[in-house]
């Protein structure tokens, strides 16, 4: 395993855990099969043209791209480079990448210069542009960095070593249940993001499961995917491509199918009876954060709606507080001091720990974070982004069954004009979904802005 500091050391894990096997093994059908060979080439040729661009080992690559193979090649190809890769989500606004590229200055930014395909599919066609951003060293030894939503506005960074993604791929390896080498993972959510990169791509890659996305994200693709091939299929989503699934209607059966996990929020009883009616196959569930990866699961779904820890994680509960065993700070640069301490993270999810069983139930969120479309937004960056638009005195941003602005005007300002400047700010799945324009918010005795939905909505009619 790697060690020291991983984004400047022998890259050989990349070789060594997720292209060794046979060359002939099919790794990606998108639809078209890419073999290991296959992908091993392409990584090399990806890997001389980020040279060229100025990627040294030590340095760091921006992919700013949708799902795609050559988001996986280039991924591949940075990390085989011993660089770091800073992975951009494709849905943020050119206001929100040139924030992070400020503060990340990575050597080289790869982006696409066309891309073909649907609104709808899952894997795009992408040609890509590899561009020279600055000549400077990674501002952490970390392998991969990624962005979540923070508490006081700006995204905080998070930094995995190449330690991290190697014990979590092993990791994957002792969970029961998981997809086995020779079958496949029908892969719905973004790699960008920890359970698509880990539980989907790095895995699969590491296993000789061959991964899968739908052709597009349709209930009825992703069930054409299952039937595409004999060998067992494990759907990887979130909980709305569960409610995809539950609504479509199969038109034969489909022995293929053996289950369906699903990471990120807390999956409503409803929506999950509806699914395994259809189906009859366990739905499983999953909990991880982008800072650890995955902490525990139930595949068989036997426990819901607790998990069992995964292995080698501890975690423990204190006052109502989920907590997980985290040998080093994942954050890079300023972040909350409270989150991490003597190798404890605190998810900020409440929870209870079962004494005698060790099972963990997760509550929710114990702050503002919440989730639309099985991506997480924190909407105090929502709200931190209205309140400093031109011609805003104040705003509260809540969750009333979507994403709800309430906005004091400083002047003139219409809604039409407040969305066009959120459009240009904020990713589509960040933006309020209703705006709601108010001479006074209502504030409390002491001046401060009052947070309760239904006084919000009082006032608003």
């Amino acid at each position: 395993m790697v060690t020291g500091n991983p984004a400047a050391t022998d890259p050989v894990w990349v070789d060594e855990i997720l292209l060794s096997g046979r060359s002939t093994d099919i790794c990606l059908s998108l639809p078209e099969p890419v073999d290991r060979g296959a992908l091993h080439r392409l990584v090399v040729d990806a890997q001389a043209r980020l040279g060229a661009a100025g990627l040294r080992p030590g340095g760091a690559a921006a992919l700013r791209m949708p799902p795609s193979l050559a988001y996986v090649v280039n991924l591949l190809a940075t990390w085989r480079t011993g660089a770091q890769a800073i992975l951009l989500d494709h849905r943020l606004t050119d206001h929100e990448v040139d924030r992070a590229l400020e503060r990340l200055t990575p050597q080289v930014v790869v982006a696409p210069v066309r891309t073909g395909g649907g609104a709808l599919r899952i894997f795009v066609d992408v040609t890509e542009g590899v561009t020279a951003y600055a000549d400077r060293p990674a501002v952490s030894g970390h392998a991969v960095i990624q962005l979540s939503s923070g508490s006081t506005g700006p995204s905080k960074v998070i930094g995995r070593t190449a330690d991290d993604l190697v014990a979590e791929v092993h990791r994957y390896t002792r969970i029961d249940g998981v997809a086995l080498p020779g079958e496949r993972i029908i892969l719905l959510p973004s790699m960008v993001h920890v359970l698509g990169l880990v539980g989907g791509l790095l895995y699969g890659l590491h296993a000789g499961v061959e991964l899968v996305p739908p052709e597009r994200l349709a209930g009825d693709a992703v069930l054409a995917a299952i039937a595409a091939a004999d060998s067992p299929a494990t759907v990887l989503g979130v909980p709305f491509h569960i409610g995809l699934l539950a609504s479509t209607r199969p038109a034969g059966p489909l022995p293929q199918f053996k289950r369906m996990t699903t990471g990120g929020e807390l999956v409503p009883a409803a929506v999950a009876r509806a699914f395994t009616d259809r189906y009859g196959v366990p739905l499983g569930n999953m909990y991880g954060m982008t800072e650890v990866g995955v902490i525990g699961t139930d595949l068989y779904g036997q426990h819901r709606p607790s998990i069992a820890p995964a292995p080698g994680v501890d975690v423990r509960e204190v006052d109502g507080e989920l907590q997980v065993s985290c040998p080093a700070s994942p954050y890079v640069g300023l972040s909350d001091p409270t989150r991490w301490a003597d190798g404890w993270l605190r998810t900020r999810d409440a929870g209870t720990v079962d004494p005698d069983t060790g099972l963990v139930t997760v509550r929710g969120r114990l702050d503002s974070q919440v989730s639309v479309g099985g991506l997480k937004v924190d909407l105090t960056e929502v709200e931190a982004t209205v309140a400093g638009l031109p011609g805003v005195a104040a705003a509260v941003v809540v969750f009333d069954g979507g994403i709800t602005a309430y906005v004091q005007p400083d002047g003139p300002l219409s809604e039409e004009v407040l969305d066009k400047l959120l459009a240009e700010r904020l990713a589509g799945y960040k933006r309020p979904r209703t705006l709601h324009l108010l001479d006074q918010l209502p504030r409390t005795t002491t001046g401060k802005l009052v947070r309760s939905v239904d006084a919000l909505r009082a006032a608003a009619t």
